[in-house]
C-alpha cells in the first residue's frame, strides 16, 4: 500500500526539489573542519557517492567561512553536484556578511532560531540572515533544537501554563515552545521578504516519542516542507533503531520531506554510514528504491554450515559493486528482489515470492540449488559452482528484464 505524503509547499535547493509530491531527500552532515579544504572535499564526496543528495557543512568561524567558495568550485570540478548547505549558530549573521563569496557559493542557510536574537530585545541578527538568503536568492531551513530552545519564549510557555486551569504536563509544554518556536521564526522570515517556498523547518529532539509527539504538531499547523531526524540518535545500533523507528512512524504517516540519520561514528569510523541508514528506511518503507535487496534467512540449526551466508554476502557485494553501471544503463533495476536461503523450510517460498532466488538444502547435504526466476523454477545448481553460475544468471536476467536506458546521440 503506498504511502499517502502530505502535501506541503515545495522547496528549491540547488536544484534538488524538497516538499511536496517530491522524493523525500536523503541528507548527511561533515564532522570535518570545514577549514581543512582536502578533507571537507574528500567527505563530501564520500557522502554524495554513497547518495547523500544535500550535504551540510560547518560554518562556525573566519577560516571555515573563507573556506567554503573553494570547496564549492572544487566539488564542481569533480563533478559533484550535491547541494552544500551552511550551518549557522551564534555568529551566522557576521560570517554571511563579512564573506559574500560563501553566502553565494551555499546552496541553503540553515539557522537554529535559539541560537540567534529571535525573541529577545530585537531580531536583527536573525533578520540579517535571511535578507542575505533574499540577497542572494537562497532557500533557508529554521532547524529549531530542544537543546538550544529559545529561552525566553519557553519561560512565557510555562507561565502561560501556570495559568491554565488544567496545567498541561513539562514535556507538553516544551513540545508546543519548539513547535512555536518554528512556526514564529517562519513568520518572522517571511515578513523580512522571505518567500513561502524558501522555507523549510525541522524541530529536532532526542527520543523516539518526542519526536513523532512534536512532527504531528508541527505538520498539522503549518504546509512547510519538513527535515526529519533525531537530532542525536547516538552510536551504532541504538542510534540506527531510534532513527529508524522515529523516522519511519511520521513517514508512515505521511510526514516528512527529507531526512537525516545523526549517528555518532566510531572513532575513525564511517560517516557514510548515517546515509546507508537512510536510505535503507526510505527502501523498507518501499518510499524510494536505491539498489537491489537481498532477502537472507537468519539461518538456525539447519544451517549450521557457513555457506549460505558467505554466498549471500558475495551476492549483495556484487550487487553493490554492479549498480552504479546497472543504473546507468537499465531503468527500474533498483527495484530488483534478490532471495539467498539456507534450506528447505523457507526457501523456495520466498525464493517464488523475489525477482530471483536460490536456495539451499541445508545442513549436511551436497550443494544441490534449485533457482526461481519470476517464480517459477529456472533451473538446479549443483557442486562448487553455485555462485558464478548464479551470478551469470543474474546479469542475464537484469539485461533481459531491465529496460535498456536510450544513449543520447553520439554518445558511446
Amino acid at each position: 500500500m503506498a504511502i499517502q505524503r502530505k502535501r506541503t509547499a515545495t522547496c528549491d535547493v540547488g536544484g534538488v526539489r524538497i516538499g511536496s509530491s517530491s522524493p523525500i531527500v536523503v541528507q548527511s552532515m561533515t564532522n570535518t573542519d570545514t577549514a581543512d579544504t582536502a578533507a571537507t572535499v574528500n567527505q563530501v564526496l564520500a557522502l554524495a557517492q554513497a547518495g547523500s543528495e544535500l550535504v551540510r557543512v560547518t560554518v562556525n568561524h573566519d577560516k571555515a567561512a573563507a573556506a567554503l567558495p573553494r570547496i564549492v568550485q572544487t566539488l564542481r570540478d569533480f563533478g559533484c553536484e550535491a547541494p552544500i548547505v551552511g550551518d549557522f549558530h551564534y555568529n551566522g549573521h557576521i560570517l554571511l556578511r563579512k564573506y559574500p563569496d560563501c553566502a553565494r557559493a551555499l546552496d541553503k542557510y540553515r539557522i537554529n532560531p535559539g541560537n540567534v536574537d529571535i525573541g529577545k530585545k530585537h531580531d536583527q541578527n536573525f533578520r540579517t540572515m535571511v535578507e542575505t538568503a533574499l540577497e542572494h536568492d537562497k532557500p533557508v531551513r529554521i532547524g529549531v533544537n530542544w537543546g538550544s530552545l529559545d529561552q525566553r519564549l519557553l519561560t512565557a510557555q510555562m507561565d502561560e501554563n501556570a495559568r491554565r486551569s488544567e496545567p498541561w504536563s513539562a514535556a507538553e509544554v516544551i513540545y508546543e515552545t519548539i513547535v512555536l518556536s518554528a512556526l514564529r521564526s517562519a513568520e518572522a522570515a517571511e515578513s523580512y521578504g522571505l518567500g513561502h517556498n524558501r522555507i523549510i523547518l525541522s524541530a529536532k529532539v532526542s527520543n523516539v516519542q518526542d519526536l513523532v509527539a512534536v512532527y504531528r504538531s508541527l505538520s498539522s499547523r503549518c504546509e512547510y516542507p519538513l527535515h526529519l531526524g533525531l537530532t542525536e540518535a547516538g552510536m551504532g545500533n541504538k542510534g540506527i533503531v531510534a532513527s529508524t523507528a522515529g523516522i519511519s512512524v511520521l513517514l508512515q504517516e505521511g510526514i516528512g520531506d527529507t531526512i537525516r540519520v545523526s549517528l555518532t561514528p566510531r572513532p575513525d569510523g564511517d560517516r557514510c554510514e548515517e546515509v546507508e541508514v537512510a536510505k535503507q528506511i526510505l527502501q523498507a518503507l518501499e518510499i524510494r528504491h536505491f539498489t537491489p535487496q537481498v532477502t537472507a534467512c537468519p539461518g538456525c540449526g539447519r544451517t549450521t554450515s557457513t555457506f549460505f551466508q558467505e554466498m549471500a554476502e558475495e551476492i549483495q557485494s556484487y550487487l553493490r559493486d554492479r549498480m552504479p553501471e546497472w543504473k546507468s544503463r537499465y531503468e527500474g533495476v533498483e527495484t530488483m528482489n534478490v532471495a539467498v536461503m539456507g534450506c528447505i523450510v523457507n526457501g523456495p517460498g520466498e525464493s517464488k515470492h523475489a525477482d530471483l532466488g536460490i536456495s539451499l538444502p541445508g545442513t549436511f547435504e551436497d550443494p544441490v540449488a534449485p533457482v526461481y526466476v519470476d517464480g517459477r523454477l529456472h533451473r538446479t545448481l549443483r557442486g562448487r559452482q553455485i555462485v558464478a553460475e548464479f551470478l551469470d544468471i543474474l546479469n542475464s536476467y537484469v539485461a533481459e528484464r531491465y529496460e535498456q536506458k536510450s544513449v543520447p546521440a553520439g554518445v558511446q
